[in-house]
């Protein structure tokens, strides 16, 4: 039977003119492929401009770089960027955090939805959920290749034994020292991710609750920070300031995003479906309630 798995995978793919190139960035950039081609799939089916998807992903990227950067000097190493700003620039040593992307994603569709598409931030966030969800798998995937964001001990026959000194053993040759068999915590987010995808992908494309603007946004951040929340419990600190805390860090981030969650999922059903009409222009385009939908208090526009 299996008791264990040894994990050695070298987090490193190949090195190139002295630079290591990483699982983890190759994940990160795949995810972004994909996201890309399947929002562009989203905006073609509602035959929007094609320069909607090149824009949106220019400040997707951005605004998930400096977020993720910034979330995790603020909430999980302030006193020592504090002390060292000019370290907050060097994202190439590694310290992201999800908590700080998703703040950094919200603030750029705002940006956004204002100067491209004139329609509302919900309209994004619901043709950007399924891309999200499956980058979030990609990005934990990264993790697991990094040796990084384990859980606690197990007996678990699946328990995994990271290498806790890659760094030594690559550049001194110095032998692995590994955990005890963890729980892979990457795993298991990794695949609550990849299931809220699929739901995610399924709702919008074969059904029409993408005219209830923001269920789906809001679908997908309660299922994403309630998943995260509770595998936290099994979850190694991240930094050394969360001992002893009845709730870490990740627990305490993700209760706002849920709550925000369910709120979008119930302000979708107390409003009409919208369907937008296009325009000659773009930006004039304007949403089109459905009749039947209304409230009695609200008359409808055409």
């Amino acid at each position: 039977m299996l008791n264990e798995i040894i994990w050695n995978v070298d987090p490193a793919l190949f090195t190139i003119f002295g630079k290591e190139i990483r699982w983890y960035g190759l994940f990160f950039a795949i995810a972004f492929f994909l996201g890309l081609l399947m929002t562009g799939k989203a905006f073609k089916e509602e035959k929007v401009p094609d320069s909607w998807t090149d824009s949106l992903f220019v400040y997707i990227i951005i605004a998930t770089a400096v977020g993720a950067r910034l979330g995790h000097c603020l909430f999980y190493a302030w006193d020592y960027y504090s002390q060292h700003p000019i370290e907050i620039l060097k994202i190439w040593e590694g310290g992201l955090a999800s908590h700080g992307g998703g703040i950094g994603i919200i603030l750029a569709v705002w940006i956004y939805s204002k100067r491209v598409t004139k329609r509302s931030m919900c309209w994004t966030f619901d043709r950007l959920t399924f891309s999200v969800a499956l980058a979030g798998f990609f990005i934990r995937m990264g993790n697991l290749m990094n040796h990084e964001i384990f859980g606690h001990v197990t007996d678990l026959p699946w328990g995994f034994r990271f290498i806790t000194n890659w760094y030594a053993v690559k550049q001194m040759g110095l032998e692995p020292i590994y955990t005890e068999p963890s729980h892979p915590t990457q795993i298991y987010e990794a695949l609550c991710y990849l299931v809220i995808f699929v739901v995610l992908y399924r709702l919008y494309f074969k059904s029409e609750i993408k005219h209830r603007e923001g269920f789906l946004f809001g679908l997908f951040m309660t299922c994403i920070f309630t998943a995260r929340f509770f595998i936290e419990f099994i979850k190694n600190d991240q930094e050394a300031f969360e001992a002893g805390m009845l709730l870490n860090m990740g627990q305490i981030l993700s209760i706002p995003f849920v709550l925000i969650g369910i709120f979008f999922m119930i302000r979708a059903f107390k409003r009409a479906p919208v369907h937008y009409e296009l325009a000659t222009q773009p930006h004039q385009s304007k949403p089109k309630h459905s009749d039947k939908d209304f409230s009695s208090n609200v008359k409808s526009k055409h």
